[in-house]
């Protein structure tokens, strides 16, 4: 997999994936606390590895470009 994801995307979605987490295990109920948790597992996931499966099928980056 290629890194497509850059710093400040991968920031804002750790963030999201954290706060998706801890909703989902003291605040929310029912399915929308399985869907809640699946987002965060899926963001802190692209977070750590820097690729995003949607950013390669759509041909997106958010890294920098090198010269």
């Amino acid at each position: 997999m290629c890194k497509n994801v850059g710093t400040v995307d991968r920031i804002v979605r750790a963030i999201v994936g954290v706060v998706a987490l801890i909703a989902s295990l003291f605040f929310i109920e029912g399915t929308l606390q399985w869907i809640l948790g699946g987002i965060g597992v899926m963001m802190l996931f692209i977070a750590i590895t820097s690729s995003c499966p949607l950013y390669s099928l759509l041909n997106i980056s958010s890294c920098k470009v090198e010269d």
